[in-house]
């Protein structure tokens, strides 16, 4: 289900930036912000996704590693007694000889007697010390040995649902990844140099010609769709895009040729750049419920009628 979001999260990204560079070429700054929302939407998209991910797999580790102390706990003390036992029995089965039935006749001779006493209690004096001091070593022992402990067979599955240990990068895969990295960068540099060459506005060759004419179609949508309210939109964005060219427009009449037809006439002539600014402000999505679509543009010269 993820990489089915990620694939349709990508192609509408790539739709949406490759759009925003195609209006940004023709000079439709309305509709390039739409799609410039829309990229960074899906971007969001596609961060919330990534970081849902991130966090479900950190989750999916702290209760692995939560699993695996409680099992290792369990291992430890599980050696820590095993290593107990052997001095548990030491100590239940010391001075067996008092334990003896008191029928058989012992000779003791009253040396051996005080030498057996003192060597007692000098050995329980050194077991003594020797239990108090060795506890921490034998349970870091223990912790030590954990590690080389069989497995719970109660649960065979944990081992399978352990990650994988890293494999080291080989040289290949790091020599790919500077070239793609080199490769995306190099693509990403000349978009951007691009799209800067194609919007800027620069000095052009003055057109010789007269004047240059424009011939618009009026849609409208909506059930109000009468010819006073395409010539008034007509008009409200003519007027608008006046201004849109590097040289406004202060002689530009609009006349209605009837059935949505709108012609207009701009003095001086526009040069190409100037008429593909004025192309794409005319036909942006500005005006609500009208769209104008450019029919066309060409010069006129002074002898035509």
């Amino acid at each position: 289900m993820r990489r089915i979001a990620y694939v349709f999260a990508g192609l509408a990204a790539a739709g949406a930036g490759t759009y925003l560079v195609v209006y940004l070429y023709r000079w439709q700054w309305q509709r390039a912000m739409l799609m410039g929302v829309l990229l960074l939407v899906v971007e969001v998209l596609l961060l919330g996704i990534v970081t849902l991910g991130r966090l479900t797999r950190i989750e999916e580790r702290l209760t692995a590693s939560d699993l695996r102390q409680r099992e290792l706990a369990a291992r430890q003390e599980d050696v820590l007694a095993r290593l107990r036992q052997p001095a548990v029995e030491r100590e239940e089965t010391r001075f067996r000889w008092l334990e003896d039935p008191a029928d058989r006749a012992y000779v003791f001779v009253p040396v051996l007697m005080v030498t057996g006493v003192l060597l007692s209690g000098l050995a329980w004096v050194v077991q003594r010390v020797a239990s108090a001091t060795a506890r921490p070593a034998e349970r870091r022992l223990a912790g030590r040995l954990a590690v080389l402990s069989a497995p719970d067979p109660a649960s065979p599955d944990d081992l399978e649902d352990l990650p994988w240990p890293a494999a080291r990068r080989s040289r290949g895969g790091t020599a790919r990844l500077v070239t793609v990295g080199v490769v995306g960068a190099a693509l990403l540099g000349a978009l951007v140099v691009g799209l800067a060459d194609l919007t800027q506005t620069r000095e052009e060759k003055e057109n010789e010609s007269a004047a240059t004419s424009v011939l618009v179609q009026v849609d409208l949508r909506g059930p109000d769709t009468t010819a006073a309210r395409r010539s008034l939109a007509a008009r409200q964005v003519w007027e608008r895009c006046r201004d849109s060219t590097s040289v406004p427009l202060r002689h530009a009449a609009l006349g209605d040729l009837g059935d949505g037809l709108f012609a207009g006439v701009v003095h001086p002539a526009l040069t190409e750049h100037d008429r593909m600014r004025l192309r794409g402000c005319l036909e942006d999505a500005t005006l609500e419920r009208a769209h104008l679509t450019v029919v066309g543009i060409g010069d006129a010269d002074p002898d035509d009628d």
